[in-house]
């Protein structure tokens, strides 16, 4: 498959309707709200990188290098795109297999997730979470005017 299509769009899910557990998995879920400046993008990271043994996750593992790096990327952007935002909400949620990364600012635009609307930020983002087969999505703040983009990942065994 071309780089241009590898990442899967968040509707589109390869796995069969059986393979889904119908018992919950327990959610472990850590947010830190990072405020937007110089330090924000250090933050954030020190923040998701924290919470990397409770999840699982080897702190030097190429997994939690491309965490890492979603992580500097999204924030980055709410610096470059939402420079009004005084809060970043970055949070980390575990439930069984999956880790998603989401970053909050208080910008309502949606980013435009298609491959030519896409910068070469968020097509890097995308395809980081297309490496661990996810996603990335975003959508309208439940809680305040802003959105929330999230990035999805399956953990690696």
């Amino acid at each position: 498959m071309s780089g241009a299509h590898r990442f899967r769009m968040p509707w589109h899910r390869s796995r069969p309707a059986a393979h889904v557990e119908h018992v919950p998995p327990p959610v472990r879920r850590h947010v830190a709200s990072v405020p937007v400046g110089p330090d924000a993008v250090r933050e954030a990271r020190e923040a998701v990188a924290g919470q990397f043994a409770k999840a699982g996750i080897a702190p030097e593992s190429a997994f939690a290098d491309a965490v890492l790096l979603v992580v500097s990327e999204l924030v980055t952007n709410v610096l470059r795109h939402a420079p009004r935002t005084p809060l970043t909400d970055v949070g980390m949620t575990v439930a069984g297999d999956q880790l998603v990364v989401s970053v909050a600012d208080t910008e309502p635009r949606l980013p435009d997730l298609t491959f030519e609307g896409m910068g070469a930020g968020l097509r890097m983002v995308a395809e980081l979470a297309a490496d661990y087969d996810g996603d990335l999505s975003a959508e309208p703040a439940v809680n305040h005017e802003g959105k929330v983009v999230l990035v999805r990942f399956e953990i690696p065994l």
